[in-house]
């Protein structure tokens, strides 16, 4: 991660109150990140920080606290100043035109946007990565409308699958949904999977920032490594294909993303989390309880997982119950997000 050495380091032999450090860091930070943040998102934010600072400040001694304030402060203009040369001001949904030939993206019902999203958010500067296809997964297989042909199978697999789902795939695909505005977004879910080991763990102020680093340099690094890939191949969803090919009238369970297909973002920061937090955790059992705790829509049941790589692996295997994405997506997206976590671990030389 370049620039470390700009992060404001704390006075030595001086005294300094880290939850107040970072209450003040975190909603400084979250404030200037999200500029256009809702009313609702906003209020909530100050009234978080202003809570803990009434609690800290009748507890720590003034000069602590005051010198606390200047470094939490410090440090969230140092990560603003940071973040605003990573190339999100010109490159968030970027002018493009969609390549047009056989096996290419086009369009998905039922909306049929016309703009694939984020086209060149694969461009971004990488937190960890030294380059967004340092961790490319293979090229998708050659596209072909044969019935004999690796592609018509694939095809056919989501098709044949969608058609006969059982209940607990249906289950499993509307559980990692995490659609923007109903579940929760996919790289959301994996934060608050780590809020509840934080909170059931009761963590240490270390160990939660931690693992929040951890899982917020996998999420952040894995979609930039995935949508490079993705727009690099730009290919056609298995809605299109099998509309074309195999049965017009078919729709898949989920509605499909408006972006390219291969490889599955969900598949590529799931293998990316799981490949940190095991190397933080071991192999960890897990009950996820994230949509209970945070009352999303629509209700799921707390699904329990043997580790993080098997909660990973169901979260890829739910593109395929969803219809939206082939096996190959799912499978070589979880390689990617394996090799990005597993690239993060060599990089950065974290505490204990």
């Amino acid at each position: 991660m370049n620039d470390l050495a700009a992060v404001p380091q704390p006075k030595p032999h001086k005294k300094y109150h880290w939850p107040t450090v970072t209450n003040i860091a975190l909603a400084r930070a979250v404030r200037g990140l999200f500029p256009t943040a809702s009313r609702g998102s906003l209020d909530a934010i100050n009234a978080l920080e202003h809570a803990l600072t009434a609690e800290f400040q009748s507890s720590v001694p003034p000069p602590v606290y005051a010198r606390s304030v200047a470094q939490g402060r410090a440090v969230a203009r140092a990560v603003l100043a940071w973040a605003s040369t990573d190339g999100f001001t010109t490159l968030n949904n970027c002018p493009y035109t969609p390549p047009v030939g056989p096996g290419l993206w086009v369009p998905t019902p039922p909306t049929f946007v016309p703009n694939p999203l984020q086209p060149c958010w694969g461009q971004l500067r990488p937190f960890v990565l030294t380059s967004s296809d340092a961790c490319a997964p293979p090229p998708p297989p050659t596209y072909s409308t044969d019935p004999a042909s690796e592609f018509y199978a694939l095809a056919l697999e989501v098709y044949r699958t969608n058609v006969n789902l059982t209940d607990e795939q249906r289950t499993i695909a509307n559980y990692w949904a995490d659609g923007a505005g109903a579940t929760g977004t996919p790289p959301g879910h994996w934060i608050a999977i780590m809020g509840q080991i934080a909170r059931n763990d009761s963590l240490s102020l270390m160990a939660a920032a931690e693992g929040y680093v951890r899982v917020g340099l996998a999420v952040a690094d894995a979609f930039i490594g995935c949508w490079q890939t993705k727009y690099t191949y730009n290919l056609l969803r298995p809605v299109t294909y099998i509309q074309d090919i195999i049965n017009p009238d078919w729709l898949p369970l989920l509605v499909t993303p408006p972006f390219p297909e291969y490889p599955s973002g969900h598949s590529t920061q799931s293998g990316a989390v799981a490949t940190v937090l095991t190397d933080l955790f071991g192999r960890k059992a897990l009950t996820d309880t994230t949509h209970s705790d945070h009352d999303l829509t629509p209700p799921q049941t707390p699904r329990t997982f043997n580790s993080f790589d098997e909660a990973a692996a169901e979260a890829a295997l739910s593109r395929l119950y969803g219809g939206i994405h082939y096996s190959t997506a799912n499978t070589n997206g979880l390689a990617q997000g394996r090799c990005i976590g597993q690239v993060i671990l060599d990089r950065i030389a974290f505490k204990r």
